[in-house]
This record gives structure tokens, C-alpha cells and sequence, in this order.
């Protein structure tokens, strides 16, 4: 049996689709257990010391690098990237996303975790688009310093009384866990519509990657000079920028 549309998966009766799901679940099982595996060597991973003094700068001004652990024993720390001079909409599409998938931290709070927010911009540079995109997890400025991570990077720290540790970094799609999105995408039938995807035959073609990360106002995914972020729509009174151009227009 099928539908009239090209492309979708056969209909059959729920007993033989709940012998599929059991298969796949099998699967999905094996994938769950080998994830426990790497996280288990994840929290074995060496160490490495980072000053703990060094200076970053916040809403408060500069302060040390140990403060932003805000007394807890962790820290999760995401560098997000940074292009000078660029409007809020000129900045990259992945980590504006990625962000505002974190807007409260209140249960990794919980759990004895801090959360913060790094870019090499200036701090009245950051300051603005932090309130032009309503973030609410604390921002701060490595523009001066060192970074203890790179850009697109999404890092883990250890706090021993006043030393800092770095146990772990990831960039790329290891950044994924902060963005719930991409997950609940992957359980739908036409997935993250990205053309890298294995799909079905006659199955949307679908785009580059993360093509709907940035929309027109009536969410068409769209890089032309009506687009930007998805989030920065929700900014009360967002209208199309005429100034609109890719972060590589502003090096």
C-alpha cells in the first residue's frame, strides 16, 4: 500500500509497523549505549590548566576568567564567532541559533553548572547585539586575552578552589547538544531538510546545511536582503534589514 504522494514510506498496519519500529529500536539502543560509552571516556580525558586570572570583560567589566563560574565546580562555555563591524544580522547564522537554544541555564545551575557566553568582540559591540537578540545568559569579551577555546567551540572547565581546567571541547556538529531543534528534527519524517541527508527516493531534495537557520519574514528560507537569524525575528518590531550581507562581506 501507499499514498498518492511520490516518495513516502509504504502504509501498512500498525503491527507491522510496530515490527519495524521494534528493529530500528535495537538500533537506536546500540547508538544510546555506545554514546554512554564516549561520554564515559569524555569524563576520562586529561586535563589542562588555564589561568584562571585572566581578564574577560562583562556587563560588570572586566573580571576574572574564575568568575564565571559563578561559584559552582562546572562551566559550559560556547565561543561564539565574531565579525567586527558587521550589523547583528551579519553575525553567524549557526551560533546565533545555537545560542538561543540555551536562554535559561537554570537546570544546569541545579546540577552545579554554570553557563557563559565568549566572542572576541568588543564589549559595546557584544553588549548591543546581546540586547538586540534577548539573550539572558551572561556575554563576556575575550577580545584582550587568550581565549581558553576557539571559535564555534563548545567547552567544558573544572574549577579545583582557584584553578581552572579545561576537560574537554568540541566544534562542528559537536555543538548539536546545545540546539534541542536539530534533534526533533531528526525524529520527522523529512528530517533537518539538508541535502546531505540519506533520504527515501522522491524525498525532498532538501538544501545546504542549516539553509532554514536564516528566513524572510514569513519564515521562507531565504539569503536575500529581506533574511536573518531566525531568532532576530522574534525581536519586538524586527523588520527587514536593507543592510543585510553575509558575515564575509564585513572581514
Amino acid at each position: 500500500m501507499t499514498t498518492t504522494l511520490p516518495g513516502r514510506p509504504p502504509v501498512v498496519d500498525r503491527a507491522t509497523w510496530q515490527a519495524a519500529r521494534d528493529e530500528l529500536l535495537i538500533r537506536e539502543k546500540a547508538h544510546t549505549r555506545e554514546g554512554d560509552a564516549i561520554a564515559a571516556a569524555r569524563r576520562r580525558l586529561p586535563m589542562v590548566e588555564f589561568d584562571a586570572k585572566t581578564e574577560v570583560v562583562g556587563s560588570d567589566g572586566p573580571v576574572p576568567f574564575l568568575d564565571l563560574f559563578q561559584g559552582r565546580d562546572e562551566l559550559v562555555v560556547y565561543q561564539h564567532m565574531w565579525y567586527d563591524g558587521a550589523p547583528p544580522q551579519g553575525q553567524c547564522e549557526g551560533c546565533t541559533t545555537t545560542v538561543w537554544h540555551l536562554k535559561d541555564a537554570l537546570y544546569l545551575n541545579a546540577r552545579g553548572v554554570s553557563f557563559a557566553v565568549l566572542a572576541t568582540g568588543g564589549w559595546d559591540e557584544l553588549a548591543a547585539y546581546v540586547e538586540f537578540m534577548g539573550y539572558t545568559q551572561p556575554w563576556y569579551s575575550v577580545r584582550d586575552e587568550v581565549a581558553p577555546v576557539g571559535p564555534g567551540h563548545l567547552s567544558s572547565f573544572l574549577r579545583e578552589d582557584d584553578r581552572v581546567f579545561l576537560t574537554y571541547s568540541t566544534t562542528g556538529r559537536g555543538t548539536e547538544r546545545l540546539n534541542g531543534s536539530i534533534g526533533v528534527l531528526d525524529m520527522t519524517p523529512y528530517g533537518r531538510g539538508e541535502a546531505w541527508e540519506d533520504k527515501p527516493e522522491g524525498w525532498p531534495e532538501g538544501d545546504v546545511p542549516c539553509w532554514y537557520w536564516r528566513t524572510a519574514a514569513d519564515g521562507h528560507a531565504t539569503w536575500d536582503e529581506t533574511s536573518r537569524p531566525v531568532p532576530q525575528w522574534s525581536r519586538p518590531g524586527a523588520t527587514p534589514v536593507t543592510t543585510l550581507g553575509r558575515h564575509a562581506d564585513f572581514h
